[in-house]
């Protein structure tokens, strides 16, 4: 692969980022709650794993919400010619991403509970 080819990836990826962190408040708020849990990880001195566990929460958010971005973007792309399922497409995927937070937000205090609460 060539190392052009590589930079130019990482460019897309970065502009998708950035247009999600831009125009959408929901990711604004999700990337805020991964950085405190990240500073909260480091203050309390989790373990190891919990660390790990916690990443892999809040990485899962982020995935889902940008995917629900992308299928925001998809389907507006088709107005006016939207089919009436569209609306269950768009709330199906942010019910995952729904779902996805509240289960980080209770591994989350799962993990930090002990921390706290000493």
């Amino acid at each position: 692969m060539k190392i052009n080819r590589l930079f130019h990836s990482f460019g897309h990826a970065i502009t998708g980022f950035r247009f999600a962190l831009r125009k959408e408040q929901n990711f604004k708020i999700e990337v805020l709650a991964g950085i405190l849990v990240i500073g909260a990880m480091f203050l309390v001195g989790v373990k190891t794993w919990e660390a790990i566990v916690l990443v892999i929460m809040i990485a899962g958010v982020l995935i889902l919400e940008v995917l629900n971005t992308s299928l925001e973007q998809l389907v507006n792309m088709l107005k006016p010619r939207v089919h009436p399922k569209a609306r269950v497409l768009k709330d199906l995927m942010a019910t995952s991403v729904f779902l996805a937070a509240i289960a980080s937000a209770i591994v989350g205090v799962l993990i930090f509970w002990p921390y706290i609460f000493k």
